[in-house]
């Protein structure tokens, strides 16, 4: 009796991308460690200045005309900003030497042989500071957010009014929503930023980080001695930070801030020109560097 050969399994797709993207960061261990770092640094520090909490936190609140919401909101906001600052500079050489690394090395003659297309390879490579990076910091913020409260609150056990305080102001469940909610502003806002540097990156045959900032620099003041203006410059200064006036509603000086979720505005934010342009120069520049990596030489 003869028996039928079992059918052959049916092979999985190779998802040339998620591999793309999962040899990134097993290449660049930056990308989550020095964050990580970054957050630790600064939790020890306020692991320390804690201390004094119950001590600062009592004075303002035997004010009347004192807000007690700046002490206990402050190491939370400072944490998630500088994790985010440390975030941008990780970005920012990464993609300088994402495709620069690897002709300077000579590795593009392996990963050419491999059945990876450039666009595959580029769009992995953009991938990582556009998605990657911020959940990283996303995770990263959010789990030194919670030890600062769980620390903050370990201190002020016994201590009726200041404990009320702290949680009265510390909005735990607004504050991750609003958080993922600016990170993703400031992904599709950086987007031509990653797009030029990944461009740089695969042209230059040396020094590509002069080769990203010499030039616009350089415009910026070639227009100010020839027309003494400073539109370049200010332009290059909104496409920086120009998201968070787009994004959130812009602080008072003197005025109660506003709460996590009330401070957002998305729908500003999506009708924003400037979003749309930039995303639209960061196609293009992503496909200049596609046809770039595709024809450039190892160094």
């Amino acid at each position: 009796m003869t028996t039928t050969p079992a059918a052959p399994a049916v092979l999985r797709a190779t998802r040339p991308l998620y591999w793309s993207v999962r040899r990134e960061l097993w290449e660049n261990k930056s990308i989550y460690v020095a964050p990580l770092a970054a957050a630790a640094v600064l939790l020890f520090g306020f692991a320390i200045r804690t201390i004094t909490l119950p001590r600062r936190l009592e004075a303002v609140l035997a004010l009347e005309t004192a807000r007690p919401r700046a002490v206990v909101t402050t190491p939370f906001n400072v944490i998630a900003g500088l994790v985010f600052i440390t975030a941008f500079v990780v970005a920012v050489f990464y993609c300088l030497d994402a495709l620069h690394g690897e002709r300077r090395d000579r590795s593009i003659l392996f990963w050419k042989s491999l059945p990876v297309s450039d666009l595959t390879t580029v769009v992995s490579k953009l991938v990582v500071p556009l998605v990657v990076l911020p959940l990283v910091v996303f995770a990263i913020v959010l789990a030194a957010h919670l030890v600062i409260l769980t620390l903050s609150t370990l201190v002020l056990l016994g201590r009726g009014p200041a404990l009320a305080a702290l949680w009265t102001h510390v909005k735990f469940i607004q504050m991750p929503v609003a958080m993922f909610y600016a990170l993703t502003a400031i992904s599709l806002w950086h987007a031509p930023l990653y797009g030029w540097l990944l461009l740089v990156s695969g042209w230059a045959r040396r020094s590509p980080f002069l080769w990203a900032v010499l030039p616009p620099i350089a415009i910026a003041v070639f227009e100010r001695i020839a027309f003494g203006s400073t539109h370049f410059g200010r332009w290059l200064g909104y496409r920086m930070v120009g998201w968070f006036t787009q994004a959130f509603v812009p602080h008072v000086k003197g005025a109660e801030p506003l709460e996590p979720l009330a401070a957002m505005t998305p729908l500003k934010f999506l009708a924003t020109p400037g979003l749309w342009a930039g995303l639209l120069f960061a196609a293009l520049l992503v496909f200049a560097a596609v046809r770039v990596r595709r024809y450039r030489e190892p160094i």
